[in-house]
């Protein structure tokens, strides 16, 4: 499932190198990191028998495009559990639009209400004799962290792969931090091949910042219980999450998001979308400038939401050539 790592054009003053992993071109319904999440929740379902998945997120969510369409095709019954902010516009997206196509029933509820909705819709499937898996574990949303975990665990070797043949090691890797499923297996992979490299994450999401931090942190700490590999004591001084470029919270960005898609399509044919990509793209532009890197050489993943690009588009295009 390897993708492609390129070089980007990045105008900078101080020798640092930027690559990207296309992540977003990964070949099952419009790609993403979520591909690779995906089965990882799909062969879990597998392995402990269950034969319905109730999958979670917003109107946004990349993930619940992907898991629709891989139920649809294996024909398993699916649950979408929809949560809303308050004061949110609530019009659909692309990605909505794509899982309403797979027939996934979509049970809305509110940012307070999402334990309670989770627990109602298990008692549903189980009173139709269904048994039902919940992607993020028991209701609260924990407990499955080591699963999503084991994905980007395994797609690190694909970069370790793309070093070996460099004949050289990035200093950073920088991803959008959501769920924290792919910080948390990039950190895994990065702890078992003991390399000196920082895996940073974006913080993209309204989760509060320590909460975010936990769950990262369960991820590495399931992803190596469930493998059986020792894991140091002092592992938590890898996690490296940002919170202040999340400008006001999931879904909302600003003029900088706008100019940062803009700039990445013309200079570098990339598309990258306001509620995750960019947000992380122009977070990590502010960080190696805050941080005053240099000489570096830097890896930004790609982690997909082609969708939410042209939902951009739509959006900010609408009578307007300079969109």
């Amino acid at each position: 499932m390897a993708t492609e790592i390129r070089r980007l054009t990045f105008e900078n003053e101080s020798a640092n190198e930027l690559y990207i992993m296309r992540d977003d071109l990964l070949p099952f319904s419009m790609g993403g990191n979520k591909v690779r999440i995906a089965q990882a929740f799909f062969d879990d379902m597998k392995h402990k028998k269950c034969d319905a998945m109730i999958i979670y997120g917003s109107r946004h969510s990349n993930l619940c495009r992907v898991l629709a369409n891989l139920c649809f095709c294996r024909g398993v019954e699916c649950v979408m559990i929809c949560s809303h902010e308050e004061q949110e516009d609530t019009q659909a997206t692309n990605n909505t639009c794509l899982i309403d196509w797979t027939g996934t029933q979509t049970v809305h509820c509110g940012k307070n209400d999402i334990a309670q909705t989770v627990e109602r819709v298990m008692e549903e499937l189980r009173a139709q004799g269904k048994h039902p898996y919940y992607i993020y574990g028991d209701k609260t949303g924990r407990g499955n962290e080591g699963t999503a975990a084991s994905a980007y665990a395994e797609a690190y070797a694909e970069i370790r792969e793309f070093e070996k043949k460099q004949g050289w090691e990035f200093d950073y890797v920088f991803c959008p931090s959501g769920t924290g499923a792919t910080q948390s297996g990039l950190i895994c992979g990065h702890l078992l091949a003991g390399d000196r490299k920082k895996i940073i994450g974006i913080l993209i999401s309204s989760r509060e910042t320590k909460r975010a931090v936990s769950v990262i942190s369960d991820g590495v700490g399931s992803y190596f219980e469930k493998n059986g590999y020792a894991l140091s004591e002092d592992y938590e001084k890898e996690i490296i999450l940002r919170d202040e470029y999340r400008l006001g919270g999931y879904g909302k960005y600003d003029d900088r998001i706008r100019e940062c898609i803009r700039t990445q399509y013309v200079l570098n044919s990339i598309p990258l979308d306001p509620v995750y990509t960019a947000k992380a793209f122009w977070g990590m532009q502010e960080y190696i400038k805050a941080n005053a890197l240099h000489d570096a050489r830097i890896l930004f993943l790609h982690t997909g939401g082609t969708p939410l690009f042209y939902d951009f588009l739509a959006k900010e295009g609408a009578g307007n050539t300079r969109c």
